[in-house]
């Protein structure tokens, strides 16, 4: 199993918390998502070669998840949940709303193992970007969105499971905490976004 330690957690959980003031919303309560400040900006490399950066890719409404193309039981189940999301997002996908997940293994997912990967869940290079980079560059993303790794002696990497929502204007809105999340929750809030003018 893929865990950090609970002296992992507890840091990041803190850290989270002092640098951001809302994580998540009441379902069914909160008519708008709150508004945590502006979203980490990366610029890495795509499954297939190109450079994306986040500012370019203002005016869609984003999902940014972190996992790893060998992972053998979280990452899949995440992955495999958000693959369900774009399907139900219809043609809404690509067009106003955008996945992103960002390896936190660059050392072994190069664009061709990730372009495998996204193949592999059906995952639609139209509105799916799965970006890799230098280890350097991945600590530094991974570190501003909240979220923890480390290698293990084994060679799988533990770490914490955030999935990101940004606005069109590069507003980071709600965080989902680990993989057990509704689907369905998910895609509300992201046809909630979508909806909302671009933020000035």
């Amino acid at each position: 199993m893929n865990r950090v330690s609970a002296g992992q957690v507890a840091a990041a959980l803190l850290t989270i918390a002092l640098a951001r003031p809302a994580l998540c919303h009441e379902t069914g309560k909160d008519e708008r998502l709150p508004r945590i400040g502006p979203a980490p900006e990366f610029a890495l490399t795509d499954q297939d070669g190109r450079r994306v950066a986040l500012k370019e890719l203002r005016g869609k409404v984003l999902a940014v998840t972190f996992i790893f193309a060998s992972c053998a039981d979280t990452c899949p189940l995440l992955t495999a949940k958000m693959a369900s999301v774009q399907d139900r997002l219809g043609a809404a996908f690509g067009q106003d709303v955008r996945f992103v997940s960002i390896t936190v293994d660059p050392e072994r997912d190069t664009p061709p193992v990730l372009k495998r990967y996204a193949e592999a869940y059906h995952a639609n290079p139209a509105g799916w970007s799965f970006l890799t980079g230098t280890p350097a560059e991945i600590r530094d993303v991974a570190g501003r969105y909240g979220v923890v790794y480390k290698k293990t002696p084994r060679g799988d990497v533990d770490h914490t499971f955030l999935t990101s929502l940004v606005d069109r204007g590069g507003t980071l809105r709600v965080q989902y905490m680990g993989v057990r999340f509704d689907p369905d929750e998910l895609r509300r809030d992201l046809q909630r976004l979508s909806k909302e003018k671009k933020s000035r």
